[in-house]
């Protein structure tokens, strides 16, 4: 039960992290890792994580100033420094993850940053678009496990999230419906529980909320407003953005989609009609605040049922991130990672389009299940060998990208280091190696089949050198097991 809890609610961990989780009873357990604020954060913001209008100020005047030919290099040069930072912030969120003392406040991230789908691909024409994206990530974050009507609010008033659903553009003469839309299908409702007229009124109510372009952040402008008379699900009058989310979150419906879409994404599979209705009725009894109805989520009978250990997909991140926990090794550096995942199918900051990555079943083809297996060797033996120069190229910068894919090829980026998961006794002993990684990687047996191939292998060699359990490790990490959790 503490492996599950920490798969679902975190990351998994190393065996000792499950134990000392399991020592705590399930209530203490639940709370230790939902109560993160009361654990120290050593993550450090990224350098650059500021507005910093003044530079792009300069760099406006310069870029105008200039002959055409040096205007396009300025250019250049900006969109390579919000590319490196891109890639740089990526980097930050995959450490984070692997190696915050917080996982389920990461988690909830990763959620959101899926619930609420904003890609850098549309950002990236917006000056300082990555701070854009991490500030994003930062409002998921101080919010993970807040309530719902502020979350709404707030990031409707995101300013990537203004760019990437045109709000920052409406006005009252054309209202832009993109995000009225989406806050009711795909947000926060789900179809068939509004009316177009419910979109063309909501946005009417929208207008007025803008983007600052030189503060980079949101700003009322009230000659944008539309001040008329609207009518949004039963409710009339001059209503504004605040009023709409504030009707929408007292809809029952509100609370049945999240708590669904919570427990599909914790739990692998959408709750029965029962169920919902008990959750939602739950998440409205704690005044729409996620973290209490969290606690009795994961405190729920029906969340550790047969039908949901080990049942769902690892997602790319939590494949990646994951194996880093459960082996206690580094993971390999930014542009390695953000090309896993990448081919894996989960772009992180860039997903597919506004609802997100469909998750589940839809992570596994025949061509990612493939590059699972490979990826794993990158990550056991340290060597990037599998990774091709098409893998960076999209979005990494062209002949920039193919000369980090060679160098990929030629360097170590850490890997698995047998003696911190294998004690001298265990290496001692065949069957001690075989049982110790399946119970660190699969916290429960293969079949026997599975075990006597793992076996055979090893008393094939006479005498088991560290390349031999890497080759081990990764040979459990390429069964259909290892992808689910």
């Amino acid at each position: 039960m503490a492996a599950h809890l920490l798969n679902r609610a975190g990351f998994g961990g190393s065996p000792a992290a499950i134990q000392k989780l399991a020592d705590l009873g399930q209530e203490q357990a639940v709370a230790s890792l939902l109560d993160y604020e009361k654990i120290y954060d050593p993550t450090r913001d990224p350098v650059w994580a500021t507005p910093d209008p003044e530079r792009l100020q300069k760099l406006r005047e310069a870029i105008k100033a200039a002959k055409p030919e040096d205007a396009k290099l300025l250019q250049q040069q900006e969109n390579k420094l919000q590319a490196d930072r891109m890639l740089e912030l990526r980097g930050w969120w995959f450490n984070r993850m692997a190696k915050t003392p917080r996982p389920f406040q990461e988690k909830m991230v990763l959620f959101w940053h899926g619930h609420f789908a904003t890609s850098i691909e549309k950002i990236r024409g917006a000056p300082n678009s990555t701070y854009l994206m991490w500030r994003q990530n930062e409002l998921f974050r101080r919010l993970a496990t807040d309530n719902w009507l502020r979350l709404l609010i707030e990031t409707g008033k995101d300013p990537a999230m203004l760019l990437w659903l045109d709000q920052a553009e409406s006005r009252k003469e054309h209202p832009n419906e993109n995000f009225a839309r989406e806050v009711m299908e795909l947000f926060a409702l789900g179809e068939g529980h509004y009316t177009e007229h419910d979109i063309t009124e909501a946005a009417r109510a929208l207008t007025g909320w803008s983007y600052d372009r030189q503060e980079q952040k949101f700003i009322y402008r009230p000659a944008f407003h539309d001040t008329g008379t609207k009518t949004v699900l039963g409710l009339t009058g001059n209503l504004e953005g605040e009023d709409f989310l504030a009707q929408i979150v007292k809809q029952p419906q509100a609370a049945k989609f999240i708590t669904g879409k919570l427990w599909n994404f914790f739990a692998g599979q959408f709750p029965s009609a029962r169920l919902n209705d008990a959750l939602a009725t739950t998440f409205r009894e704690y005044g729409n605040d996620f973290k209490p109805f969290l606690y009795v989520m994961f405190r729920s009978e029906e969340f550790y049922s047969d039908d949901i250990v080990r049942n769902e997909v690892k997602s790319p991140v939590q494949w990646l991130v994951g194996s880093a926990r459960m082996l206690e090794s580094d993971l390999p550096p930014p542009f390695i990672c953000s090309a896993i995942t990448r081919s894996l199918g989960q772009d992180l900051f860039a997903p597919p389009n506004v609802k997100g990555w469909d998750g589940g079943t839809a992570w596994i083809t025949t061509n990612t299940l493939l590059e699972r297996y490979n990826d794993a060797v990158t990550l056991v033996t340290g060597t990037a060998q599998q990774l091709s120069a098409q893998d960076f190229t999209r979005k990494e910068g062209g002949a920039g990208g193919q000369k980090l894919a060679r160098l990929a090829q030629r360097i170590q980026v850490g890997g698995v280091i047998v003696g911190k998961i294998l004690t001298p006794a265990q290496r001692a002993d065949k069957d001690s190696i075989v049982e110790s990684l399946q119970h660190r990687l699969f916290q429960t047996a293969l079949n026997t089949n599975q075990q006597d191939a793992l076996r055979d292998f090893l008393d094939s060699k006479d005498k088991l050198s560290d390349a031999d359990i890497l080759t081990t490790i990764r040979l459990m990490m390429s069964t259909p097991e290892y992808q689910v959790t």
